[in-house]
């Protein structure tokens, strides 16, 4: 059976944070994007961690994990760096969003559990109530379609095309969706967590 690698999606400018970088933000007496590798170490297997060029300081706040780091020089948003990603790799692969502090470790190692146990199954995490979020579990099969993808909507397309392959998985307190691109966002999360 081939191994699991979780993708952790770092490379956006944070374009709508008004000059402070998301994924530098303090969390737990560290920066985000440190805080979401190191959870995702814990599940036990290969991390990959995709920059965009020239950026340093995330790449600082990476420093001593034992994570690979793939840099993106395409434009075209998400699917740049989901193909970045994925180059090279035969596995299936757990593509997360690192501007997503409320997912666990617990979580991820859920979700690499699962893929293990039904390796042609779509694994997405949700809301609850059934809303679609991140991360998402991709099978072996579907590498040479992730490698292909174009534009800045991701997999969406992927998903909806194998749509009787995705298994929904409810993660608790809406943490699925819930990632933070604003400053409004970060003071809301921050104030929820009180």
């Amino acid at each position: 059976m081939q191994q699991t690698t979780i993708i952790l999606l770092a490379a956006g400018r944070s374009s709508r944070m008004r000059g402070r970088d998301k994924l530098l933000e303090d969390v737990d007496g560290q920066p985000l994007l440190r805080l979401m590798a190191r959870r995702a170490c814990k599940a036990g297997v290969p991390v990959r961690v995709v920059l965009g060029p020239n950026q340093t300081q995330r790449q600082e706040a990476l420093a001593d994990l034992p994570v690979a780091i793939v840099t993106t020089t395409d434009h075209d948003g998400m699917a740049a760096s989901i193909r970045a990603g994925v180059q090279g790799l035969s596995g299936p692969v757990l593509i997360a969003l690192c501007d997503m502090p409320a997912i666990t470790a617990q979580d991820l190692y859920l979700m690499v559990s699962l893929g293990a146990q039904a390796p042609k199954a779509i694994l997405q995490a949700a809301t609850p109530e059934g809303v679609p979020g991140h991360p998402v579990l991709f099978p072996a099969d579907l590498i040479p379609d992730l490698v292909k993808l174009t534009g800045d909507h991701g997999a969406k397309a992927l998903l909806a095309a194998h749509a009787t392959r995705r298994h929904l998985l409810p993660f608790a307190d809406q943490r699925a969706t819930i990632d933070l691109d604003t400053p409004e966002d970060w003071a809301a999360w921050r104030a929820a967590q009180t």
